[in-house]
């Protein structure tokens, strides 16, 4: 603190001591605009000439006005009583400008004298800042042809996925508001001079993968089932989801729905034993039962196809064979092995929510017949099946992407390519299944390959079962799951060949 100092005063009869002012005009500016950048008001007002009885409420109001988060205030020169000052100010729109003190010599010490142009050069009495926020027009979300899907005559499912994306890439969407800053008058609202201006910054779009006219085949499709269903359709050189359909809408079983994939997943386990040896051609035996670790599997509707070749127990379905096969000749390390290739077990990242399909390690024996044909504890989306439809297809599975790849989510799966030779058997055995398999009855467009699925749910001597249907046309890859609709190839398998004829 400056002491006071006496100083010599001459006079008539002798010397008078007087007084000096304590301080300097610039001590005084100094703690001022300290105070001020603390917002010290009580401070700030002990260095001020007869403050105004709402001092401290211009101050506040002129902080809370601008939405400040960070303020700083400093001494740029001093001179004949004014102190200038440089504002650094942070907030929705940060700015900065220059102001200024006026300082007298009151009570022995240095004070500002306090107008209102104090805080600010424009500010007088009746003056006061203003902040206004404008938002930026969203961006669009499109199919991939550029067609606006964000719209409300856009189809149900694909409102849902719209929605899924608003929550994943909603700062994207929204871009960054427009924000400005006024001197107004209060008593009639005009603007008096604008200070500072922040310009919006536009959304950016978001092109989506979809296909509008895959996905009106999709809905087509399934106009006719009158259980819950879903379909979905992907590009397998890409990964590139074409449609997700649910039918009704509500919830996403195409994306999020975890089911048995029953005899879907035997175009898993016919990998693991093609890798392993098996040929198209090989005789194998077909059952109607067959206990295997103490447990009695059986084909639909208890079948007996004797010994035939395994080409042929892959378009029957058999479970006898898959079943006892996947316990003699793979054992639950090279199923667990196979089916990671197809996606099982991955870090499913698509752009929205989407349920990762599990294959947990088999325990048992019996534990590892249920596996290899899609029962037991194996449990797979819509998605999923696809996907691995798509492997079949491409020859490599591909993780399924809804949003361009470079906005994939960090952590997604990476590519896996399967065996030539597993590639070159399931595109023999696949398309079997429609010529002269189970869905032989159903008439498929040329060229389609798949594979019927009934999964069992629930208990019982006869359980529920939901009805699926995997496969593959060009470069198109898809599923169709219809939830306690029968048998594969009663329900899903129609649904899936009025799809292809749709397109």
């Amino acid at each position: 603190m400056t002491a006071l100092l006496l100083a010599p005063v001459l006079v008539a009869g002798g010397t008078i001591w007087a007084l000096r002012t304590k301080g300097s005009p610039e001590e005084t500016a100094s703690g001022f605009l300290a105070a001020w950048s603390r917002s010290d008001y009580a401070a700030m007002r002990a260095l001020t000439v007869d403050p105004p009885a709402d001092f401290d409420d211009r101050y506040r109001a002129f902080h809370d006005d601008l939405k400040l988060t960070a303020q700083r205030f400093q001494v740029s020169r001093v001179s004949e009583g004014t102190a200038g000052f440089h504002a650094t100010l942070t907030g929705p729109v940060g700015f900065s400008y220059d102001g200024s003190l006026r300082l007298v010599e009151r009570d022995r010490e240095w004070r500002v004298a306090w107008t209102p142009a104090a805080i600010h050069p424009l500010l007088t009495d009746g003056r006061r800042f203003t902040l206004t926020t404008r938002r930026a027009d969203p961006a669009p979300v499109t199919a991939a042809d550029g067609t606006r899907i964000d719209t409300p005559d856009a189809p149900g499912s694909v409102q849902q996925i719209v929605e899924e994306l608003r929550k994943q890439y909603g700062s994207r969407l929204a871009g960054g508001p427009s924000s400005q800053i006024d001197v107004v008058d209060t008593a009639t609202g005009t603007t008096v001079s604008t200070v500072a201006r922040d310009a919006k910054r536009p959304g950016e779009p978001l092109t989506t993968t979809l296909d509008l006219k895959v996905h009106a085949a999709g809905a087509h499709a399934l106009e006719g089932v009158g259980k819950p269903a879903s379909l979905v359709a992907l590009r397998p050189s890409t990964g590139e989801i074409l449609a997700v359909v649910n039918k009704p809408g509500g919830y996403n079983r195409a994306l999020l729905g975890a089911y048995p994939p029953g005899s879907t997943f035997k175009v898993v386990t016919a990998s693991a034993l093609v890798a392993g040896g098996v040929t198209a051609g090989q005789t194998v035996r077909c059952p109607a039962e067959q206990t295997i670790g103490g447990f009695a599997f059986h084909n639909a509707e208890h079948h007996d196809y004797g010994t035939l070749r395994f080409v042929d127990a892959f378009a029957h379905s058999c479970n006898t064979t898959f079943g006892a096969m996947a316990v003699d000749r793979l054992g639950p390390s090279r199923l667990s092995k196979v089916a990671a290739d197809f996606g099982f077990g991955a870090r499913i990242k698509i752009g929205v929510p989407a349920v990762d399909a599990a294959f947990p390690a088999p325990r048992d024996a019996t534990d590892l017949a249920s596996a290899a044909i899609g029962q037991g504890r194996v449990l797979a989306s819509p998605l999923n099946m696809a996907a691995v439809a798509g492997a079949i297809a491409d020859g490599t599975w591909r993780q399924p992407r809804l949003v361009p790849a470079a906005l994939v989510p960090a952590g997604a799966s990476a590519p896996r390519k399967l065996e030539p030779g597993v590639v070159t058997a399931l595109r023999r055995l696949m398309p079997a299944v429609v010529t002269e398999g189970t869905a032989s009855g159903v008439a498929f467009p040329s060229g389609t390959a798949g594979k019927t699925g009934t999964a069992e749910y629930g208990s019982g001597a006869e359980p529920p079962t939901h009805s699926w249907f995997i496969g593959y046309r060009k470069d198109l890859a898809f599923a169709v799951i219809v939830e306690g609709g029968g048998t594969g190839a009663a329900v899903a398998a129609p649904a899936a060949a009025r799809f292809l004829d749709a397109l």
